[in-house]
């Protein structure tokens, strides 16, 4: 790929389109990967490509309810380990949450895959500076957030064939999941079964966004950025009400001819 200069208006999004493609070319997606990835560019476009007020609050609340949970987990697919694998991982120490690779097309040789890319990734931030306002051994707690996903020995009731299997040790006992990615089987399947569901989805119409106990409507590599923020320093969790921030979204979406 072309050096993009750093004055380039769309750098980032170029920047992550590459990403995409280096982690297909290596096997770590699944054939979908880049539609789902195409989509959300598109519904990016229409928030202007910035975190909006809605999904702000949504961050807060959500960071709120991480910290709060007794068992939660971070589960992740190869887009989600590829765009914002770095920062989920700084999320997970802080938060002291595994982070469990959970596959809509599982296969062994992806789990694998991207089990040793957030490997590299878990070094790379153990080894770089901590966030402001941390406080002890960055690297020790960084290097010890639990990477799961190869061995399952679990089910999410609801689910069938290889996308129900989940580790009891991190889906499987969580009270809080944090889903950076649209699967509204897997979201209607957890809150079944009583947990909290907070997804990442620049969707606010999908069955995932309007089933979750908190949807933030941003694109997942700047909303995990803020996430790191917010639970350094969280609030309180409010009696939130998803449907409000969805129509705030929505209101975003349906202006967007203002930014021409």
């Amino acid at each position: 790929m072309a050096e993009i200069p750093d004055s380039h208006p769309r750098k980032a999004s170029l920047m992550a389109r590459q990403k995409m493609v280096d982690a297909s070319s290596k096997g770590l997606l699944a054939d979908s990967a880049m539609i789902a990835h195409g989509r959300g560019e598109a519904y990016d476009y229409l928030i202007g490509e910035r975190t909006i007020e809605s999904a702000s609050l949504a961050i807060s609340e959500a960071a709120a309810r991480l910290v709060e949970a007794r068992n939660p987990v971070i589960s992740v697919n190869g887009n989600t380990v590829v765009l914002a694998g770095g920062d989920l991982i700084r999320l997970a120490a802080i938060v002291n949450c595994p982070i469990e690779v959970n596959l809509y097309y599982r296969t062994e040789d992806r789990v694998s895959g991207l089990l040793s890319l957030l490997d590299e990734q878990r070094e790379s931030v153990a080894s770089g500076s901590p966030p402001m306002g941390w406080q002890g051994s960055w690297r020790d707690r960084v290097l010890s957030v639990p990477l799961l996903g190869s061995d399952p020995d679990g089910s999410i009731s609801g689910l069938e064939g290889p996308r129900s299997m989940c580790c009891s040790n991190g889906i499987g006992r969580a009270d809080v999941v944090l889903v950076p990615l649209e699967d509204g089987d897997r979201c209607e399947a957890l809150i079944s079964l009583g947990k909290q569901v907070l997804v990442i989805d620049l969707n606010p119409l999908s069955r995932t966004a309007r089933n979750a106990t908190v949807t933030i409507v941003d694109e997942v590599s700047r909303a995990a950025a803020e996430l790191v923020k917010s639970v350094l320093n969280p609030g309180v969790s409010t009696e939130w009400n998803n449907e409000k921030s969805l129509k705030e979204a929505l209101s975003v979406i349906s202006n967007a001819s203002s930014l021409i």
